[in-house]
Order: C-alpha cells, then sequence, then structure tokens
C-alpha cells in the first residue's frame, strides 16, 4: 500500500514539475533524439497536402472539394462507370465514394442508371452541368497544380512527380 503512494506521489511530482515547464534531462550522450518529427516522410507530405489543399480551396474558383473535383474530372476521363470502379479509379473508398457521388448528384452535376450490361449494376455518369462545371474549373486545376509545384524548377518538378508515383 505504501508502495502504490508514493508512486503516485512520483506521478503527481512529475505532472507538478511539466506544469511548471520543467523539461526532462536528456541522456547527454544523445545530441538529437532518434525520432525527429520534422524529418518523417508522412508529417512532410501532410504539410504538402495541407498547402495544396489551400491553394485548392483559394484557386479552383467553384464549390468543390477535391475529392468532388476528382470524381468529375475522372467522369470527364472515362465517361460513365460503376461508383465502384470510380472509388477505384479515384483511390477513394467505398463510403468516400458513395458520400462524393451522393453530394454530387444532389446538385445535379452527376446521375445514376441501371448498366445496361448488367441490371444490377448503377453506373454513374455527368449530367450536362457536371460536364460544364468540370470544363469551367479545369483550367482552374492545371493552375492549381502548377502553384503547387511552384518552387520547384521544371527538372525538380519532373523528378518529384516521378518519385511519388514510385511511392503510389
Amino acid at each position: 500500500m505504501a508502495k502504490a503512494a508514493q508512486n503516485k506521489v512520483s506521478v503527481q511530482n512529475k505532472i507538478a514539475a511539466a506544469a511548471k515547464g520543467a523539461v526532462p534531462k536528456r541522456n547527454p550522450k544523445t545530441s538529437k533524439p532518434s525520432y525527429v518529427l520534422d524529418d518523417q516522410i508522412g508529417f512532410i507530405l501532410r504539410q504538402v497536402w495541407q498547402r495544396h489543399a489551400t491553394i485548392f480551396a483559394k484557386e479552383i474558383g467553384i464549390n468543390l472539394t477535391p475529392t468532388q473535383w476528382a470524381a468529375l474530372a475522372k467522369l470527364t476521363e472515362t465517361g460513365p462507370c460503376s461508383q465502384n470502379q470510380l472509388g477505384r479509379l479515384t483511390a477513394m473508398d467505398v463510403a468516400t465514394i458513395k458520400g462524393v457521388i451522393d453530394r454530387l448528384t444532389a446538385r445535379g452535376l452527376t446521375e445514376t442508371s441501371s448498366d445496361p450490361k448488367d441490371g444490377r449494376r448503377l453506373l454513374v455518369s455527368l449530367t450536362r452541368a457536371g460536364q460544364a462545371m468540370a470544363e469551367k474549373a479545369a483550367p482552374n486545376a492545371l493552375a492549381i497544380t502548377k502553384e503547387t509545384l511552384a518552387p520547384l524548377d521544371a527538372k525538380e518538378r519532373e523528378t518529384f512527380v516521378a518519385l511519388l508515383s514510385k511511392l503510389r
């Protein structure tokens, strides 16, 4: 029982020291921690994504999220396809693509119809309004990519995109 009370006091002392700004001493033999967040690829990619998302929101020129734009852009490329296939083509899971298509359909930008080859499957396609919106947004989307990559010169952009593509 006395041991538990000592542990509780020790924990409380550590909490109090942390609250006062006391920093635990580092091992003097180690000048740098073994894990530095700023050096980690996931952290760097998240920061790059946040920068890109900010540019996207500012420049797309229409009220679309990046996932909604991806669906419209892919449907422009492929024409009608199943929701499942569209999810695979846009790297979205089943729940995400369903929500995206539901919102686009509610806005009159996409529609679903039975697949004439397989009545159990629904095809997703762009409406005229969806096609018009995709055409309107395409130049802005190209400008977004250009602005996202602007800190890199032409050779660096090519190398960067090639290296990221390798990591897919």
